[in-house]
């Protein structure tokens, strides 16, 4: 019998690398590499909004004090420090990341941190209340995969938010972003890095946001995986707040 083929988030790119198994070793050494600006960038990109928006996001997905979370690709823990502040001393929050050089940096009270991939999480079955992926999706390496860990993690019951960047909708506000994206956070990066990766990494990160498939595919591997009342949410027209719940 013969193995499903995996479903990538986006093509191949080329310009990076030339098969999904070096994929998988580029994006590990990239963020190995440039963990130590990853914070520093964000939060010139964002413009120092981005802690308020994940934890609107957490909130709006049902995230609330006491929930034991899964925080998959926690890199330096943007993302967990607002889930911590919403869960509270009766919460407990499990980081999974692939990347040392990421895992390093965390620095969130509390967090248990373990290796390990979305699509082969390092956590029981029913472990978590709630599970969040933030700006991880494009990396992985099966859609399907990621998405079927995801379901198995979550108890019965349990509530997904996948944080991701999409492409707008309109041809002008497209070609603001992808200015924005491609060209004016890599300059930020080079004026205030430490290592010269950081600004290839996030000329790769509008890559894959334009190449990514798009959020009715995204919604349809979410169901298929299992898991209902599927639903996209979007701030600005391109943070895209992806919810379910395990049944």
């Amino acid at each position: 019998m013969t193995e499903p083929t995996p479903q990538l988030p986006h093509a191949p790119l080329p310009a990076y690398y030339q098969d999904e198994a070096d994929h998988a070793r580029y994006v590990r050494r990239m963020f190995d590499e440039t963990a130590i600006d990853y914070d520093r960038i964000e939060r010139a990109m964002a413009l120092g909004s981005g802690g308020w928006y994940r934890r609107q996001a957490l909130q709006r997905a049902g995230l609330k004090p006491g929930d034991k979370v899964v925080d998959v690709g926690i890199g330096t823990g943007l993302v967990a420090r607002q889930a911590c502040a919403v869960i509270g001393d009766t919460g407990r929050l499990i980081g999974v990341d692939p990347s040392p050089g990421m895992l390093a940096q965390v620095n969130v009270p509390g967090a248990e941190l373990r290796a390990g991939r979305a699509e082969a999480l390092p956590c029981t079955d029913g472990e978590a209340d709630f599970l969040s992926f933030g700006y991880a999706f494009r990396h992985v390496s099966d859609v399907d995969a990621a998405l079927h860990e995801f379901h198995r993690v979550l108890r019965p019951g349990g509530r997904l938010l996948i944080l991701e960047i999409s492409q707008p909708a309109g041809r002008l506000s497209r070609a603001l972003v992808k200015f924005y994206m491609r060209r004016v956070v890599p300059t930020l990066a080079r004026v205030v890095a430490r290592e010269r990766g950081s600004a290839e990494l996030w000329r790769y990160y509008w890559d894959t946001i334009e190449s990514c498939i798009p959020p009715t595919q995204i919604l349809e591997a979410m169901e298929r995986a299992g898991f209902l009342q599927v639903r996209r949410y979007t701030e600005l027209g391109i943070f895209s707040e992806y919810t379910a719940v395990r049944p």
